[in-house]
C-alpha cells in the first residue's frame, strides 16, 4: 500500500541534523529547570507504571474536539469558547510532562520530538487567540482560529504517534522478555567467575543479563540478577554505577539515569517506568544458576 506523504517526512526527521541545537537547548532548559528527582520521576509517569504525557493528551484533545464540534452547531457560541479555554489552560501540564520525558530521549527521537513540541505550541497559540476573539464577539474569526488549531494538533498528534510506536520513545524494552527465556533454572556458569561488587553482564541464550555479587551487607553469597538492557531506552546496565538510593542499592543506567532495585528491579528513579525483569539465584555445586521471576 502507499504511504502517505506525511510518513515520508516524519522519517525524514529522524536525519535533520539542523533541529539538535533547537532540541538541545529545551532538553538542557527542561533538566535545569526540573532539578528535584521526585517531580521528574511523577511527570515521567513512575507512579503510573508508565508515561503520563499521553493520558493528560485526552484532556486539551478531548475539549478542542468537542469545541469543533460545537462549532458547527449553532447557539453554542459560549460552550465552545469554554471548551477552547479549558483545552489551552490543560495544554501546559501535559506539555511538562511531554518535555519532561523529550529530556530524556536520544537524537534521533529528539529531532523528531522538537518537531513535535513546536507543533503543538503553534496548535496552542491558535486556540488561544481564537479564546480571546471570541471573548471580543468575533466568532467567526475565532472558529476559523479553531479548525486552523485542530488540524495543527492533528499533525503533531501524527509525529507523537511516530516517536512512541515507530520510534520507540516511551515503550517497554523489555516486554517480550518472558518469551526469550525458558521456565526453570539456568546456569550461568561458576559463581567464582563473578567479581564481588561490580556489574558483570553475562548471557543466557539471546538474553544479557547484569549479574552483581552483593557485598553491602546482603547474605553471604547472595547474587542479583537483573536483565541488563534497560527499560527505557536500552542502555547497558552493567556499565552503570551503583549507588544506595532510599537504603536500597540501586543500579544506575548509564544513559539516561533511570535507577532501579538491584534486587527486585523495581524502579527507584525515572525516566523508566517499567521494572526490569529480575531472577531468582541459587548456587549449585559452584554453579551460579537463575530462574526467572515469576
Amino acid at each position: 500500500m502507499r504511504r502517505l506523504p506525511l510518513v515520508t517526512v516524519a522519517d525524514k526527521l529522524e536525519n535533520a541534523g539542523w533541529l539538535d541545537p533547537a532540541a538541545g537547548w529545551v532538553a538542557r532548559t527542561a533538566k535545569s529547570l526540573l532539578p528535584w528527582p521526585a517531580v521528574r520521576d511523577v511527570l515521567h509517569g513512575v507512579p503510573l507504571g508508565h508515561p503520563l504525557h499521553p493520558l493528560m493528551i485526552v484532556v486539551p484533545l478531548g475539549a478542542w474536539v468537542s469545541a469543533a464540534v460545537l462549532d458547527v452547531l449553532p447557539g453554542n457560541e459560549r460552550a465552545a469558547r469554554t471548551l477552547v479555554g479549558v483545552g489551552v489552560v490543560a495544554a501546559a501540564p501535559t506539555a511538562l510532562a511531554g518535555v519532561t520525558d523529550f529530556s530524556q530521549l536520544n537524537t534521533e527521537q529528539q529531532r523528531t520530538g522538537i518537531v513535535h513540541q513546536g507543533s503543538n505550541a503553534i496548535a496552542v497559540g491558535l486556540y488561544s487567540v481564537s479564546w480571546l476573539v471570541r471573548g471580543k464577539g468575533r466568532t467567526g474569526l475565532g472558529r476559523v482560529l479553531a479548525f486552523a488549531g485542530l488540524a495543527v494538533t492533528g499533525v503533531s498528534g501524527f509525529l507523537g504517534g511516530h516517536l512512541s510506536y515507530r520510534q520507540g520513545a516511551g515503550v517497554n524494552r523489555n516486554e517480550d522478555f518472558p518469551a526469550k527465556v525458558p521456565e526453570g533454572w539456568h546456569s550461568l556458569g561458576p559463581v567464582d567467575a563473578f567479581a564481588s561488587g561490580v556489574p558483570q553482564p553475562a548471557r543466557l541464550g539471546p538474553v544479557s543479563l547484569m549479574v552483581l555479587k552483593r557485598t553491602d551487607g546482603a547474605a553471604d553469597g547472595a547474587v542479583a540478577v537483573l536483565a541488563d538492557t534497560c527499560s527505557h531506552l536500552g542502555g547497558p546496565l552493567y556499565e552503570g554505577e551503583l549507588r544506595e538510593v532510599k537504603n536500597e542499592l540501586c543500579i544506575v543506567c548509564p544513559w539516561h539515569g533511570s535507577t532501579f532495585s538491584v534486587q527486585s528491579g523495581n524502579v527507584v528513579h525515572g525516566p523508566a517506568t517499567a521494572p526490569q525483569p529480575s531472577f531468582s539465584t541459587r548456587i549449585r555445586d559452584g554453579l551460579l544458576e537463575v530462574s526467572v521471576k515469576p
